[in-house]
This record gives structure tokens, C-alpha cells and sequence, in this order.
């Protein structure tokens, strides 16, 4: 059997698509040693890092920017499919071919433009947005991350049921309690990090409700923010857009930015020790098809405070403290409580750690395997 992956987003290991991608093919080689895979690349991404054993590269030229993208996707990516003789080519995000010389299968990681239409603003945008759900309905079979994406993906875009399959993320060994904790305090200087802290490490798009757990931190401030401040971590947007209103303005009139600290973007490598550093992880996000972050918190042992949403409560089960989505109230009290409330934060570290060991690359990847052959099988 032979793979043949659209690339676009290898070099992108901050994002859910490049997350996805990489740990896809590095479970699907451990999984099936014998396995033929094919990684066609943009031209943006021709030279790629972490590859598993064995896979066959195929570098193309053409158009950048966003035209370039739907060419690639379109065009390239499909005729690389035919040139390589694929026998199953794989889009693992939601764009893909109108057309493809072998059977399509598409990974919808979520359904956000739809679901929230202020994703989809301009006529650019929902133009490719109605591509790409266009497309999704000639796939195969659609792979998507959890059963609450499932129902989306069927409400949205009108996949029967019976097409899509959930396959599940899981965190990277590297998420551990104690692998590498000999580079914490490494980890520790580099970002000037306080002994104490809880963290908030994610993107700053208006559905991730990072307002909430800022006025959260106007009651935990007020009991600790002195002694165990909030640290933000993440590559800042432009702030002051409809997709990302101004945080630190409104940390500013919160009167906060005493107990707030703004660390920028964090090194992928660095990212397990400042889970396993901080205190309490908070999730304030308001819709997900997955949220990895969570699990990459519990795996590491950090006890997580995250909305009662249903993606994240499917994936946490009850290895997290979820509160009301929206509440900043309830959020500051969880928070709080699993400041001061040792028995109990300690309870949340074992139920975590519990949690995330339902979930594994291997996994996924069987899974994963199962849903090609049964698409070979007509």
C-alpha cells in the first residue's frame, strides 16, 4: 500500500494541521514498518526536518501566497499523486482536490468557518471555504480528531455518517512528568519564569477566549497574583482586528499587567517543560475540534482548567477541572482551588496523567491504517 500526503503544512509544527501531519507519519511508521509513504512538499518546504525512515520525497515549484496554496492543492499535489502512482493520497487538512487520479482521503480537523462565520470574512474566504467543503464531499472517507468534530463536520458540511471516522491525537512522548526534566531549569531562565505560575500557551484568535481568563485574574489576583502570576505564551498577532481584539489593552483596563506575563513564542522543544513548570494550566477556548494543548498539559503532569465544551470534555473525561464556558468566575475559582487546595490539585495530577494515557500516536495510526484499507476495498 501506498501514502501519498499532501505536505503543505510539515513546516508548521505550531499548528494543529502541522501537528497533526508529523505525528500522523511517525506513528504510521512505527506502526507499519512496510508501509510506502510519499510527502509531496510546497515549494515554500523544500528542504524538511524530522522525517520518519523511508519516506519517499517529492519537492514541486510553482506560485506562493494564497493563490499558491489553492494551486498546490489543486493542481500540484494531484498530479504528484498520479506521477508517483499513489494508491491512496491523503489531504490531512480541509482542502482537498476537486479531482484526484487515486481515492481521497480527507482529515477535517474542524469545521471553524463554517461554525463561526467571522472565520470566513471576505469574499476570498468563503470562496475557499466553499471549495473545500465541496471537495470534502468527493473524498473517500473523511478522518476528523473526535467525536464532537464528527457532528460538526455532518452538520456543517452534510457528510453522512457512515464516512467519517474519528481518529484521536495524542501527545508526543516528549509530554512527560519526568523525560527531559533536566532541561526545566534551562527552560526556566531562558523565559525568566517565576517559581510559580499558571500558564495559558495557544493562539489569541477571538474563539480561544483568552478575555475570560484575563478578567478570571481579576479575582485570582487578588488573592495571589503577587506571589503566582498569569504567563501567556504564544507569537503575538497584530492586535486590534475583528479575529484578535487587543489582550493586552485589555489586560491594561483590567488593571492586571502586575500579574500578567506576555513570553512571546515558545520553542516546540521548550514547550513540555513549561507545562511541567507551571502550577495550573488554563483553557479558556470556546470551540475545538480536538485541543491538544490540554492533553500535552495533563500528560506532563500539570493540572488543567478548561471550558465545558464538547470537544475537550470528550477528550479530558475527567482528568481536567471544566468550568461554564464563558465564566470567568468559575475559571478564577478552579484556578484557585487547585492553587491552594493540595489533596485536590494532587487528585487532578493523577486523573490527568490517567487520562492521557489513553491516547497515543500508535493509536491513531492503526486506526488510521484500518480506514485505508478499508477505502482500497471499495
Amino acid at each position: 500500500m501506498h501514502i501519498a500526503f499532501n505536505g503543505w503544512f510539515w513546516d508548521q509544527p505550531h499548528t494543529g494541521s502541522g501537528q497533526y501531519v508529523r505525528g500522523l507519519l511517525h506513528g504510521l511508521r512505527r506502526a507499519a514498518p512496510n508501509l510506502q509513504m510519499t510527502l509531496v512538499l510546497p515549494p515554500h518546504n523544500a528542504a524538511p526536518d524530522d522525517l520518519p525512515r523511508d519516506v519517499s520525497i517529492v519537492t514541486t515549484t510553482g506560485p506562493g501566497g494564497k493563490l499558491g496554496k489553492v494551486w498546490f492543492e489543486q493542481r500540484t499535489f494531484p498530479q504528484m499523486v498520479g506521477r508517483v502512482r499513489a494508491d491512496i493520497a491523503h489531504v490531512p487538512y480541509w482542502a482537498p482536490p476537486l479531482v484526484s487520479p487515486a481515492p481521497l482521503v480527507t482529515t477535517i480537523l474542524d469545521v471553524i468557518p463554517l461554525a463561526i462565520p467571522d472565520y470566513a470574512r471576505g469574499v476570498g474566504a468563503r470562496l475557499y471555504t466553499s471549495l473545500a467543503t465541496a471537495a470534502a464531499r468527493g473524498s473517500a472517507h473523511t478522518l476528523t480528531l473526535s467525536q464532537a468534530a464528527k457532528a460538526d463536520i455532518i452538520k456543517y458540511v452534510g457528510l453522512p455518517d457512515a464516512s467519517i471516522t474519528p481518529t484521536y491525537l495524542a501527545a508526543d512522548e516528549a509530554y512527560h512528568p519526568r523525560l527531559g526534566a533536566e532541561r526545566d531549569a534551562e527552560v526556566r531562565a531562558r523565559y525568566d519564569l517565576p517559581d510559580q505560575f499558571v500558564l495559558y500557551l495557544g493562539g489569541f484568535d477571538v474563539r480561544k477566549n483568552v478575555n475570560q481568563l484575563l478578567l478570571a485574574y481579576t479575582y485570582v489576583g487578588q488573592a495571589e497574583g503577587d506571589n503566582i502570576p498569569l504567563v501567556i505564551a504564544g507569537r503575538e498577532p497584530t492586535w486590534g482586528t475583528p479575529l484578535f481584539p487587543d489582550l493586552r489593552r485589555y489586560a491594561a483596563d483590567l488593571n492586571i499587567t502586575d500579574y500578567v506575563r506576555w513570553i512571546g513564542y515558545v520553542d516546540e522543544a521548550d514547550k513540555p517543560a513549561l507545562y511541567r513548570l507551571a502550577s495550573v494550566f488554563a483553557y479558556p477556548s470556546l470551540y475545538e475540534g480536538f485541543g491538544l494543548p490540554v492533553l500535552e498539559a495533563m500528560a506532563c503532569g500539570t493540572p488543567v482548567v478548561a471550558n465545558d465544551i464538547p470537544a475537550l470534555a470528550e477528550i479530558v473525561g475527567d482528568g481536567a477541572f471544566l468550568v461554564e464556558a464563558g465564566s470567568a468566575r468559575a475559571m478564577a475559582g478552579a484556578i484557585i482551588a487547585l492553587l491552594l487546595q493540595r489533596p485536590f490539585r494532587d487528585s487532578m495530577v493523577n486523573q490527568g496523567l490517567a487520562r492521557a494515557t489513553h491516547f497515543s500516536w500508535r493509536k491513531t495510526a492503526r486506526e488510521t491504517l484500518a480506514v485505508y484499507e478499508q477505502v482500497l476495498k471499495g
